[in-house]
């Protein structure tokens, strides 16, 4: 069984920001200027975001595996 474009639109699921752009897009239409900018800004967006994780990534190498650091120690018992 085949379902309508209705059907399809009405299970899709969009985060916030996600769906902040699509109403967006709705309310001023894909060819004016302020969804250009809009355009450009998901791309910066994006950006800001792998600069995040690239900062994490290094921030856990610089740390090391866990474990490197503690060894285990002698001690003699009486």
């Amino acid at each position: 069984m085949t379902k309508t474009k209705s059907e399809e639109k009405a299970h899709t699921v969009l985060c916030p920001v996600g769906r902040f752009f699509a109403d967006l897009e709705k309310a001023s239409g894909k060819d004016s200027a302020f969804f250009e900018h809009m355009k450009k800004s998901r791309v910066e967006f994006l950006k800001g975001i792998r600069s995040l994780v690239d900062e994490r990534i290094e921030a856990i190498e610089k740390k090391g595996a866990p474990g490197d650091k503690r060894k285990a120690t002698r001690v003699q018992v009486e």
